[in-house]
């Protein structure tokens, strides 16, 4: 009988409908008081009172492109966890904890190259190719 179910008599009242005139159960000024900001509809959530909002007292700063393409930084220094002759790729680097997952990876050339080694990164810095080439290693750019 879900469709005979109705609240108890008296459990709901009707809404009071405000700035109705004097006829509605509120008269002139609708429940609200006299004068002053709280009679308004409505006032902007930003609104302070008259003093300066946090949103003009803090300065504006920083760019972040939509078009910008996040690498996952790695350092020739962090190689030092794979031996010798190893294939550094991105998998790799996932496995050994060193970057997050589906991220593009780019080396910088802080530290010593460690060994020599195969390396596959998305992007390199002119420092880290050349130290690791001269360790005897080589470098391929992912597409």
């Amino acid at each position: 009988m879900l469709d005979k179910l109705r609240p108890q008599p008296g459990s709901q009242r009707r809404r009071k409908r405000a700035g109705r005139g004097p006829g509605s159960g509120r008269h002139k000024t609708a429940g609200r008081g006299v004068k002053g900001q709280g009679t308004r509809s409505r006032v902007a959530r930003s609104f302070e009172g008259g003093q300066m909002p946090i949103m003009r007292r803090l300065p504006k700063r920083g760019f972040k492109s939509l078009r910008r393409s996040a690498f996952e930084v790695l350092n020739v220094r962090d190689l030092g966890v794979f031996g010798e002759n190893a294939q550094v790729d991105v998998p790799a680097l996932e496995r050994r904890g060193l970057v997050r997952r589906q991220r593009r990876v780019k080396l910088l050339g802080d530290g010593d190259a460690p060994r020599k080694c195969r390396v596959q990164v998305h992007g390199i810095s002119a420092a880290a190719r050349a130290k690791i080439e001269a360790a005897g290693g080589s470098v391929e750019i992912i597409a």
